[in-house]
């Protein structure tokens, strides 16, 4: 009992966790043990392992899978850790892709191929169970997503965006065993639905082949009135236009230098066009004749259509310009799993734009110390030249130099007239500065006159008084 207790908590366990079938980072070289060139062709393009150009945040982490020759086809795989049937079992396909090359035409999708593959004979026309990433040329820009089903690659019927640009973007391919999908670019959902976003499965009903349209059926909604006639006055051969009865032949014109003179059209007040009758209802209109359908016996409604044996990844494609760099490929059944390894991706992401931003400030700042070096550089040289040819050819910068003492006696002189009015300027303040003077004393000897007088006016009081 207690045995199988043990088991049981076991397979419980490891159908909670999940399980990574497949992860490949190309941090070190062992990833040439599990990779294989396919040599159904002597022509394949070579891939070879690149950290990219620049903006390398971390040297090892930047590590991918590069294409590495224009205008050539590349084919290579790498075995699953296992093989995995996922029947009852989320399928999680995920990669990260970097045109750095800025790609023109070319794809750099993935594909998920069964476990009967032959590495050494993987080409274009080997079956795969899934393709999925970016395809572009020109122009058209997508995200493939092509699923098998019966022998059949089945393209999604919507359009699904994808990135062009220089830098790392992740893909994610998430398949439920509901039959649905969800796709996401750098964790941002750009598509999900179910699987009839594909054309999969065979029509549930189909017309009755057996049924035919009677021949007495009538399927004309309107009829000519046969009542309606054409009237006596009208002329089916007036012509639409005539000749302006009012235009007249210029006096200047010269039919030998402009030729024959004709004139203009204008509108046939008399033109009705051709005559036809009026429409009525027809009376014996039955409708629209619409064909019996019958259940299709070829109907199957395939509740399994998500299910495939899976055993290997492999890359499979053409492009025009080399340099697209694959990493961070992963595939699972556990959609957490994935998300912890889209976050250390997206990590890595957000270095790179950081290392991007701090090569170009880098960049910046040396071209701006590199202009002002060349600038000091020139100024010097011009300098250098300028006395050269001062004392090579005195005479031709003599009036330059007669202007220049000229200058600097004309400046002196404003010097001296600008300090004679400064002192003009200081002998009016203080001439004011003695008028106000001045007139305060005034001011006090009349204060003085005005008391005095008053004193006199208080004596002849008090003799008046005394008298």
């Amino acid at each position: 009992m207690r045995f199988g207790s043990t088991i049981a908590v076991l397979s419980f366990c490891a159908a909670a966790f999940g399980k990574v079938y497949f992860h490949e980072t190309f941090d070190d070289d062992s990833w040439e043990k599990r990779w294989v060139q396919s040599t159904f062709k002597d022509d394949y393009g070579k891939f070879k392992i690149s950290n990219g150009k620049e903006y390398r945040a971390d040297e090892i982490k930047s590590r991918g899978l590069q294409t590495s020759e224009d205008a050539h086809f590349y084919s290579i795989s790498a075995p699953f850790d296992e093989p995995y049937n996922n029947k009852d079992n989320d399928l999680i396909v995920q990669f990260s892709v970097r045109h750095e090359q800025k790609i023109d035409c070319g794809g750099g999708y993935i594909k998920i191929l069964p476990p009967t593959l032959e590495p050494e004979k993987f080409n274009g026309e080997s079956p795969y169970n899934i393709m999925f990433g970016p395809d572009i040329c020109g122009a058209n820009k997508k995200t493939h997503l092509i699923l098998s089903y019966k022998g059949k690659n089945h393209l999604i019927k919507n359009e699904l965006p994808t990135e062009d640009d220089v830098y790392t973007h992740l893909y994610t391919l998430i398949i439920k065993s509901d039959q649905t999908y969800t796709v996401s670019i750098d964790n941002v959902e750009k598509a999900s639905g179910t699987f009839e976003d594909w054309d999969f499965l065979e029509p549930e009903t189909i017309p009755d082949p057996e049924q035919t349209k009677p021949t007495d059926w009538v399927d004309d909604e309107f009829i000519d009135d046969p009542n309606d006639k054409k009237p006596d006055d009208w002329d089916e051969n007036e012509p639409q236009y005539i000749d302006d009865p009012e235009a007249e032949k210029p006096e200047d014109w010269d039919d030998d230098m402009d030729g024959e003179w004709e004139a203009p059209k204008s509108e046939n007040p008399k033109y009705k066009g051709k005559w036809t009758p009026k429409k009525i209802k027809n009376p014996d209109y039955k409708g629209k004749w619409v064909q019996p359908v019958i259940p299709n016996p070829d109907y199957f409604d395939d509740k399994e259509i998500y299910v495939y044996d899976s055993g290997f990844v492999g890359f499979d494609l053409w492009q025009v310009k080399s340099g697209t760099i694959f990493d961070d490929i992963l595939v699972t059944d556990d959609i957490e799993e994935a998300k912890t390894y889209a976050q250390e991706v997206m990590d890595k992401i957000a270095a790179e734009k950081a290392d991007e931003e701090r090569v170009a400030a880098k960049r910046k700042a040396e071209m701006e110390e590199k202009n002002k070096r060349a600038a000091k550089k020139a100024d010097e040289m011009n300098e250098k030249i300028r006395k050269l040819e001062r004392k090579n050819h005195p005479d031709a910068y003599a009036d330059e130099d007669s202007s220049s003492s000229s200058s600097d006696e004309e400046g002196d002189e404003k010097k001296e007239e600008k300090k004679e009015e400064k002192k003009e300027e200081e002998k009016k303040e203080e001439t004011k500065e003695e008028e106000t003077k001045e007139e305060e004393k005034k001011e006090e000897t009349k204060e003085e006159e005005k008391k005095e007088e008053a004193k006199e006016e208080e004596k002849k009081d008090n003799v008046k008084d005394e008298l």
